[in-house]
């Protein structure tokens, strides 16, 4: 039985014994699907925007270090021939 049949059969249950609210009852599903979302995030690893944004400046920096390296890299063959 899947974890969300077993939600259902206890959401179900406790509406039977009437134990829910309608206002209990979105309570439960919404945490359930906060577990649900936060679950699934970590799963994909993901990184904080700060994080993000670090990395970006590095990868830019090295970008714009391998340019300046192939350009002169470039006037050098030039120079030689």
């Amino acid at each position: 039985m899947s974890n969300s049949e077993k939600i259902l059969k206890s959401i179900s249950n406790l509406i039977e014994n009437s134990l829910l609210t309608s206002k209990d009852i979105r309570k439960e599903i919404s945490e359930d699907f906060k577990f649900k979302r936060d679950s699934l995030i970590n799963k994909l690893d993901l990184v904080t925007r700060q994080e993000f944004e670090i990395l970006k400046k590095i990868v830019e920096k090295q970008d714009k270090e391998l340019k300046k390296f192939k350009k002169r890299k470039k006037t050098k063959k030039v120079k030689k021939s």
